[in-house]
């Protein structure tokens, strides 16, 4: 992993490049500007673009952070809201939490097709921001009506298993409300950031400026986000009230909406480009229909040519055609019949551009180093359940009166973060520069690597806590360890993010074609989505499979009983076999070779030989 990938050295670079997006339309190679075309007539009558600049700014920042306010002030004490409040055990309230966050993980990917190919981001963030208030809305009356949750149960009980579990009805109206919730996150986390973007126009220099002052104030309300949910919101619902510290939220929501409508005559409208996945499979068809003829290579003489339209009118990212996965360039081949007198496709389903088969070439080699982000992630999901579980049996008193709630102590993850990456970007980037010569100091794929060891270092590190936690317990029934010993656990978790989540969101933004990068950023969430799943599925095994013979299993409501230690260490196993496959799929990748052109405006076809870029 010294390189983590080989880069080819004679394809020529460009950083003052600007940001264009390239959009082939009912089946036309036509490019257009896909943050450039707003729905504003008079704009289009003027020729020239409005937008809406930092005007727009309050209203769309503000309703992204309390879309996030509501739904992280709700995951962030939810194990311990379904474990005392509904009484549900720890595994059952586990699954839920995993099947949950799997789903509005998934839920921005079918988002962001909709809101490209149909509605367009504005409404869909609208529609979005309704369903996250009906949401949090149907969650508040699950805490706040006595029909919708069951009767109160006190803690000894609780540890006894006397308690009376949720109804059916009660159940479902708390999922529900979950399932409102993620249709919400699912319209409103795919589309804020690209509509914030559409604000700015990107051929200024004023309009590059935004966007970057945009992008910062975006993560700097992310963070002050997770630190109010993660003590403010979580001490509410924990010491004064349910009902309350999940209203707060909710009315927060509403106020969301109503900022978001206020702002309705400042925005920009970016008319939807049509989504990729159609390109995508037209790419597939064409390949498909085409798998019988052989490339130019193979046959021994040039027998045909790749379709390559030009670029007209700006700069563009444009994608050479490489040697990786040559059956998908066989889409892009030039046979009898395949052109009009223009030179655009008769068929688009038969003959695709060789950018489009790039495009989907990027996508494809991205999958391996994906599938160990699902993995890697598992480890981080064990912060909002079993670490929860083990909070809540140590001491957790700051002085004699004051008591922090068990879901507050991912603080320490976040003040890791904000800590280690000002120190990380000033002092060690520019010191490992002048070493590897590379202008990050290292790889994206390095990086993603170092946050896999932390991942594991994290897991064996809360083993042996457990371990020590447990037989401390056992030895002196009366007394409990302080919360201080979860924080190395925790620190390292916080570097696990700090390099891997930062370091994938860099892989798929530089990875990903420009029009395509929604989609990658997307990715990162099912990457998430699929670490819930996998981890619901591996606590279930466990469940049932070491529940044996009389025996409580490892993931026993009473974690004293049980050996939650054994589960960290499976998930170290687990790690270190991800850790090798990442590594092995690193030296194989190849980065994404651009090229930058400027062409004048010709006709659509330019039929162009097979390059030999391995890149």
């Amino acid at each position: 992993m010294a390189d983590g990938t080989k880069e080819k050295q004679n394809q020529p670079r460009s950083s003052f490049c600007l940001h264009v997006t390239e959009c082939f339309q009912d089946g036309s190679p036509k490019l257009s500007r896909k943050s450039s075309s707003p729905d504003n007539l008079e704009d289009e009558k003027h020729g020239q673009r409005k937008p809406g600049g930092w005007k727009a700014m309050p209203y769309i920042l503000g309703n992204d952070t309390f879309e996030r306010l509501a739904s992280f002030g709700l995951l962030a004490n939810f194990m311990v809201y379904l474990t005392r409040m509904l009484h549900l055990d720890q595994v059952s309230a586990s699954n839920i939490i995993n099947v949950w966050s799997g789903f509005t993980n998934f839920a921005p990917l079918v988002g962001a097709f909709i809101s490209d190919a149909y509605a367009g981001r504005f409404r869909t963030i609208a529609f979005a921001s309704f369903s996250s208030l009906l949401g949090m809305a149907t969650v508040t009356l699950t805490a706040w009506l006595p029909q919708l949750h069951p009767p109160p149960c006190s803690a000894q009980q609780q540890t006894l298993g006397q308690c009376t579990g949720p109804t059916r009805a009660q159940l479902g109206a708390l999922l529900l409300g979950l399932g409102f919730l993620s249709i919400g996150s699912g319209g409103i986390r795919p589309c804020s950031i690209p509509f914030g973007v559409d604000q700015f126009d990107p051929t200024t220099e004023e309009g590059q400026k935004g966007v970057k002052s945009f992008f910062n104030w975006y993560y700097a309300t992310f963070t002050v986000v997770l630190l109010i949910t993660q003590t403010v919101v979580v001490y509410i619902q924990d010491k004064v009230s349910w009902s309350v510290g999940f209203g707060i939220p909710t009315l927060l929501m509403a106020c969301s909406i109503v900022l978001l409508l206020v702002g309705s005559r400042v925005y920009v409208h970016a008319k939807p480009q049509g989504s990729m996945f159609s390109s995508i499979a037209q790419v597939l068809v064409a390949a498909h229909k085409k798998r019988h003829i052989k490339l130019p290579e193979e046959a021994g003489m040039v027998d045909g040519k790749f379709y390559d339209p030009p670029i007209k009118g700006f700069f563009v990212s444009k994608l050479p055609l490489t040697n990786q996965l040559r059956f998908l360039s066989k889409a892009a081949v030039i046979l009898d019949n395949d052109l009009q007198p223009d030179g655009s496709p008769i068929d688009n389903w038969r003959l695709c551009s060789v950018q489009q088969v790039e495009e989907l070439k990027c996508v494809i080699k991205t999958i391996p180093v994906w599938a160990s982000a699902i993995v890697s992630f598992t480890s981080m999901t064990q912060q909002g359940t079993f670490t929860v579980s083990q909070a809540l049996k140590m001491d957790r008193h700051l002085g004699p009166h004051f008591e922090i709630p068990a879901g507050s102590l991912g603080v320490i993850s976040l003040l890791t973060i904000g800590l280690w990456l000002p120190a990380y970007d000033r002092l060690l980037v520019p010191a490992l520069r002048k070493f590897t010569k590379h202008e990050g100091g290292i790889t994206v794929l390095q990086r993603c690597g170092i946050g896999i060891i932390f991942s594991v270092l994290s897991m064996l590190v809360a083993g042996l806590i457990e371990r020590e936690r447990r037989s401390f317990a056992l030895l002196h029934p009366n007394e409990h360890l302080s919360f201080a010993w979860l924080a190395p656990q925790l620190v390292l978790m916080g570097f696990c993010e700090a390099f891997n989540i930062i370091g994938l969101l860099e892989f798929f933004n530089r990875e990903f074609p420009d029009h395509m990068r929604s989609v990658g950023n997307a990715l990162l969430s099912c990457a998430f989505a699929g670490s819930s799943y996998l981890s619901s599925l591996v606590v279930n095994i466990v469940h049932h499979v070491t529940g044996r013979n009389k025996r409580p299993d490892w993931l026993t409501n009473d974690i004293n009983a049980g050996r939650l230690d054994y589960f960290y260490f499976l998930l170290v196993g687990i790690g270190v076999l991800n850790f090798f496959y990442f590594v092995y799929c690193a030296q194989r990748y190849h980065y994404k070779a651009k090229n930058v052109y400027t062409v004048e405006e010709k006709p659509y076809a330019n039929q162009v030989e097979l390059a030999s870029n391995d890149a």
